[in-house]
């Protein structure tokens, strides 16, 4: 097993490490997450049908907003939240919700880094860095 390392711009929450779900589509909890079970439901998504708790998730774009405040709290009082999200680009409500939750994020993925995010199967997440332990 290989591993690489990957500088973020900007990473929040505490080191955590985990199995990780990597999607092509960006991300919106209105519209891409049924916020009762946690799974991913929009239909064409990359992870239509995945669960996203237990996983670091990375998506290349965070896209709407003001959903995701209530949806991460929401999803982490009910043990659905993922362990962490990793965004090559986020927004300042996706940052928020996920604070607000205790859920770990992270942004700022170069192109380069993101095309070692999408081999990688294992990640560790170590926001004190600002970076991400990837293991392919």
């Amino acid at each position: 097993m290989s591993e690489q390392f990957v500088k973020l711009a900007r990473a929040y929450g505490d080191r955590v490490e985990g199995p990780l779900l990597v999607s092509t589509d960006g991300f919106s909890p209105r519209y891409d997450l049924d916020r009762a079970t946690g799974i991913i439901t929009r239909a064409g998504h990359s992870l239509y049908g995945r669960q996203l708790a237990g996983s670091i998730v990375a998506f290349p774009t965070a896209k709407g907003g003001v959903a995701a405040g209530w949806a991460f709290l929401d999803l982490q009082s009910r043990g659905l939240a993922p362990l962490a999200f990793v965004f090559g680009i986020t927004n300042s409500v996706m940052v928020h919700g996920a604070v607000m939750a205790g859920v770990p994020i992270a942004d700022g993925l170069s192109p380069a880094a993101w095309e070692h995010v999408q081999k990688a199967r294992w990640a560790e997440l170590r926001p004190e860095e600002r970076g991400l332990r990837l293991m392919m």
